[in-house]
């Protein structure tokens, strides 16, 4: 008889996204395909098949590598989303695109990144600060319990790119349903999605075309303007953007602005607040802000479904031949609780340094907003650790509740009282 140690290890049935017993918690599967199956099969909600990605090296290689690049319309890639739900962001499928890939990409990211330097948010930082002090005081005047996430998780981040983008803010809510819209999977129907795509579109090419009219002191006025004196053949960047190219990169830092920062503020409060001497060290040391919001970033394991990779050579990845025409699905959350990468991975040391984490990606194709979310993440907890050190969750955490049915990961509100 084989002993059960001999038996040959079958892969568990994965089915995407993967889940914990919390929205905090990672998944048990995690850990075991670390170990036994890095290089997996995973059943996508559209029920096509995509390959899945668990380890640190093998998610940081693919991710740098410049030949693989989001899926788009044009790849006969794994779809992700049932037939007729997933926004255009999960699709690749929309009216104005960023370019995505080859030297159009990099010409984009060279004009519009200079934008989003560490220095650039630090001289923005001092205006965050008074505007995370108005909403947290706004949210201890109306009392405990208040969701954080309505009160500033987020309008916070909304303001914030409204700002930077020059859009009033009081038409946040109309971007909320686009963006949500925009990132569905299996929330919207498809006519739903067509919709909001075409007034998301709409909006911003008239925002584009107002800016150029009447140019302001915000981004799009400033990347409207570069692109008309310096879009001549001769430029170093290789011309401006055209109009589609700026309404979609409109489009796409506002989408940014709304799920991403948003969400990872109520789950890094959650975090901190799960565990109460997490909240206390940072009470005792404020000094350590910075390196939690780097924890917290690496921590977190409801950030979504990865980053997808469309594959278009045969390439060797852990040692797995995985041939041309696949999908590859890089789950960041697990590679950053991969212990052959980080000490302890599975403790929340808000001390650690270095913390090489992924969960902005890696590469060429990295996020480029990420000064931007760092910096507001660093004001967020510095306000709340000042202004309300004795802020503490009013649920258990097992009682939080995930948002479902979007590309992103987040909470549905974070109930706390002080």
């Amino acid at each position: 008889m084989t002993d059960q140690a001999e038996r040959p290890y079958a892969p568990p049935s994965l089915h995407l996204p993967l889940s914990g017993d919390t929205p905090l918690d990672p998944p048990a599967e995690w850990e075991e395909l670390r170990a036994r199956c890095p290089v997996a099969h995973a059943t996508l909600p559209s029920g096509d098949t995509a390959v899945y990605l668990t380890r640190y090296d093998d998610v940081r290689a693919l991710l740098s590598d410049p030949r693989f690049v989001r899926p788009t319309e044009r790849d006969n890639a794994a779809r992700l989303a049932p037939e007729g739900m997933g926004g255009a962001a999960v699709t690749g499928s929309t009216a104005v695109a960023i370019p995505d890939r080859g030297a159009p990409h990099q010409r984009w990211r060279r004009r519009v990144g200079r934008y989003f330097t560490a220095k650039r948010m630090t001289a923005l930082r001092p205006g965050m600060t008074r505007l995370a002090e108005g909403l947290v005081d706004a949210m201890l005047a109306d009392g405990a319990p208040a969701d954080l996430r309505a009160s500033l998780g987020f309008p916070f981040p909304v303001y914030v790119i409204c700002d930077l983008l020059g859009v009033p803010a009081e038409d946040r809510e109309r971007f909320s349903h686009w963006s949500d819209s925009f990132l569905s999977v299996t929330r919207y129907t498809a006519d739903e999605i067509r919709t909001a795509q075409q007034e998301f579109v709409a909006y911003m090419s008239g925002h584009v075309a107002a800016k150029r009219a009447e140019p302001a002191d915000d981004l799009l006025s400033t990347l409207i303007a570069e692109s008309e004196t310096e879009g001549s053949e001769g430029s170093d960047d290789g011309g401006g953007l055209s109009h589609d190219e700026l309404v979609a990169t409109g489009m796409g830092l506002l989408v940014a602005g709304h799920e991403t920062t948003a969400n990872m503020i109520g789950k890094m409060v959650s975090m901190l607040l799960c565990d109460r001497s997490r909240w206390e060290q940072l009470l005792a040391d404020p000094s350590l802000v910075r390196s939690a919001v780097e924890e917290s970033l690496r921590f977190d394991t409801n950030l979504g479904f990865g980053l997808r990779r469309y594959i278009g050579e045969d390439v060797e990845i852990g040692g797995h031949v995985v041939p041309a025409g696949s999908t590859v699905v890089c789950s960041m959350p697990a590679a950053n609780r991969d212990e052959r990468a980080f000490d302890d991975a599975d403790t929340m040391d808000l001390a650690r340094t270095p913390n090489p984490h992924l969960t902005f990606g890696a590469g060429p194709h990295s996020c480029l907003g990420q000064a931007l979310a760092r910096t507001e993440l660093q004001v967020v907890l510095e306000t709340l650790l000042a202004r309300v050190p004795t802020l503490r969750l009013a649920v258990p955490v097992d009682e939080l509740r995930r948002t479902e049915g979007l590309l992103v990961g987040g909470l549905r509100e974070v109930p706390v009282r002080w």
